[in-house]
């Protein structure tokens, strides 16, 4: 998945303003401890951040 895809994933589940409030802010524990925007940073690939957001935030399958 491209970041980009996962950004606009991330702003239509949440709203822009909450989206990028979690990303920089909310610290996911199945992430290494880590926000999404420093999980990015690492490496980790954008799929996998989108799942654990999903899953910390029970986003429903159809939207996954």
């Amino acid at each position: 998945m491209r970041i980009t895809i996962f950004r606009r994933l991330m702003a239509e589940e949440f709203g822009p303003l909450r989206a990028e409030t979690l990303s920089k802010d909310h610290v996911l524990s199945s992430l290494g401890g880590r926000t999404v925007d420093e999980a990015l940073a690492a490496g980790v690939p954008a799929k996998e951040i989108w799942h654990e957001v999903c899953e910390a935030f029970d986003v429903p399958a159809e939207r996954r």
